[in-house]
């Protein structure tokens, strides 16, 4: 129930039979450095640095690397659910963040608007934003904009795009874009992270999960279409392509 191993799960709970209310100040006296703190403020300062360590992690080299597939990832980090994928495309991070930053709103999601609309409808069903906000500005992204049922969190222009999930669901959502300059082009990486509350939270991502592998494959092909077009360089025709058969990029 906790994300630890078991075995350390059991020793904290065995450990609560014993008293570790502080009743001298010996400590205080040999370790004049150490600040002791209140629960409630212990526990927002864990929470907090937890958040930073989650969302500033560059997934590829947080992740297993016995993962068959460099371009997906179905994975699970701490609590966390994640589906990263990359994908190399021939232009500039220039060119690739001018496709990425018009995410939603009219322009929408670059594969089958349909099914997100319907998830704003579902949205919308339990009392949610659903998909009527929109956008600010068709082009231009600031922190605190809506896209959607998304806000923007972070935005670093041609390096990172951060949305963060307002609609309803069983735990906490971020959609993350990150660009990476490299030989011949740009690395583009496109991550879903998924933070479940409880074992609904968990049951939802794995009910969904056949769906994500569908829609966040299709968005990032249709991202990577976007930018090589406005590049010049459009890509090759023909079926499309199973997601572990996209352009990798280099370790």
């Amino acid at each position: 129930m906790t994300p630890v191993y078991a075995r350390v799960g059991r020793k904290l709970i065995d450990s609560l039979r014993h008293d570790t209310v502080v009743e001298d100040d010996r400590a205080a006296r040999q370790f004049p450095g150490v600040h002791p703190r209140g629960v409630a403020e212990a526990m927002t300062l864990a929470i907090q640095n937890e958040e930073a360590a989650i969302l500033s992690t560059r997934w590829m080299d947080a992740l297993s690397a016995s993962v068959q597939s460099p371009s997906w990832r179905g994975q699970s980090w701490a609590r966390r659910r994640i589906d990263s994928r990359a994908i190399h495309i021939a232009a500039v991070p220039g060119v690739v963040w001018e496709a990425v930053r018009r995410i939603g709103g009219r322009r929408g999601y670059y594969y089958s608007d349909w099914l997100w609309q319907m998830r704003g409808a579902i949205d919308l069903l339990f009392g949610g934003a659903g998909m009527r906000r929109g956008r600010r500005d068709p082009v231009g992204l600031l922190p605190g904009d809506t896209v959607d049922f998304w806000r923007v969190e972070v935005v670093e222009p041609e390096r990172l795009l951060r949305l963060t999930a307002e609609m309803r669901l069983p735990g906490r959502a971020w959609l993350q874009f990150e660009l990476q300059a490299e030989e011949g082009g740009t690395c583009l990486r496109q991550t879903a992270i998924y933070d479940p509350r409880g074992a609904i939270g968990i049951l939802y991502w794995w009910s969904v999960a056949p769906l994500h592998h569908l829609v966040f494959g299709g968005m990032l092909r249709g991202l990577a279409e976007a930018a090589a077009a406005a590049a010049g360089t459009p890509p090759a025709s023909g079926p499309e392509p199973p997601p572990a058969a996209l352009p990798e990029c280099p370790a």
